[in-house]
């Protein structure tokens, strides 16, 4: 039996339906995300979850057990919130020991519980420090480790890591993961942040208007998302307007207005006929100098515009004949400055015949 399950909840505000029909369920010890952009309904949820807001239809189970009707302070479920919400007239200490003492543990076991804790989110040389003289990602872990000290079934994390700059964030993801995996309590986190998501998550769902579009594994929703909405918010891609010409288990022959015939990978239940969009992330097309020899069967010339230096990658955007601009990443591995191309420079553009995956519209 898994952990936590939501079966069939909408919750609406007058005319507005925030959470439209949601079923998922997660597993125990599970780092499960709930990502969409704002206005997604991912907070409502996860609020309907802390019992802060009821569902107006449907029903949510924690370990079996339907939560309707417990109040916040009786579930075994704690959030931690991107405002940390600490308090800044107590000690580190006195942050993370207070629901031991609200639940009115003994002295003996918040000094312990407290020591365990301190110890897991590496805090204890700050333990007499208010809040005001931490550094945000300090903040943030007194933040998980109240969160932590009195071991809830499920830790809800709303944004927990939108107000640190980059560098802290990539720095508190690792310890994040690390955390979760140390002290084994399930997860369910909830952020815009698409590479965020991507590094985290054993599993993500991905929302919009309330609706859980698609729900699997990071790897699975970069590669292989399920429609439009998921592929163009997981990471950059590019969408190649087509129509199937030929469909086969082998292969795909695609129709592109101004390119001609393309070769794709197999869909399933795609027939000559259907009309959409073949999909390619940036990472899987390939430039070089106009005139290259190119091995690969679907390769077009085309015109650099513009191209993004990022440091380790430089992402080109290129015109191609039909005026379908279309982004490619190269790695910056060669020594010293890395070769680039200029605007305006005449290149080839290519990609795998299995590369990327035919959307219907």
């Amino acid at each position: 039996m898994a952990l936590l399950e939501i079966q069939g909840v909408t919750r609406r505000y007058g005319d507005l339906v925030a959470v439209d029909d949601v079923s998922f369920s997660v597993e125990s010890g599970e780092f499960f995300t709930l990502l969409g952009p704002s206005g997604c309904g991912k907070t409502t949820l996860l609020r309907m979850i802390a019992g802060f807001e009821d569902p107006d239809r449907g029903r949510i189970l924690l370990d079996g057990k339907d939560l309707a009707g417990t109040p916040p302070e009786k579930r075994p479920v704690h959030t931690v919130f991107q405002s940390y919400a600490l308090f800044p007239h107590m000690t580190v200490r006195d942050n993370i020991a207070f629901p031991l003492r609200m639940a009115k543990k003994s002295e003996e076991e918040v000094r312990q519980r407290l020591q365990e804790t301190l110890d897991q989110v590496h805090l204890a040389d700050k333990s007499r420090h208010y809040p005001h003289e931490l550094s945000g990602g300090q903040k943030q872990r007194v933040a998980l480790a109240r969160g932590l000290v009195n071991k809830p079934r499920l830790l809800l994390l709303d944004e927990p890591l939108g107000a640190l700059d980059a560098k802290l964030r990539e720095r508190m993801q690792l310890e994040l993961i690390g955390l979760q995996r140390d002290v084994g309590v399930t997860f369910v986190f909830v952020t815009h942040a698409q590479q965020e998501a991507l590094a985290l998550s054993d599993r993500i769902g991905v929302m919009n208007e309330g609706r859980v579009e698609q729900l699997d594994e990071p790897s699975r929703i970069y590669g292989f998302p399920r429609n439009r909405f998921v592929a163009d918010f997981i990471g950059d891609i590019n969408l190649l307007e087509s129509e199937v010409l030929e469909a086969n288990p082998a292969h795909l022959k695609l129709q592109v207005a101004g390119l001609g015939e393309i070769a794709a990978p197999p869909t399933a239940g795609i027939k000559p006929g259907d009309k959409g969009a073949l999909a390619l992330r940036p990472e899987q097309l390939r430039i070089a100098p106009h005139g290259s020899p190119q091995e690969l069967k679907n390769h077009f010339p085309g015109t650099v515009l513009d191209f993004l230096y990022l440091g380790d990658v430089t992402v080109y955007k290129v015109a191609l004949p039909n005026g379908v601009v279309m982004d490619a990443l190269l790695a910056n591995s060669a020594p010293g400055r890395a070769k680039f191309f200029e605007t305006g420079d005449a290149v080839e553009m290519a990609w795998r015949h299995d590369a990327g995956l035919f959307l219907r519209e």
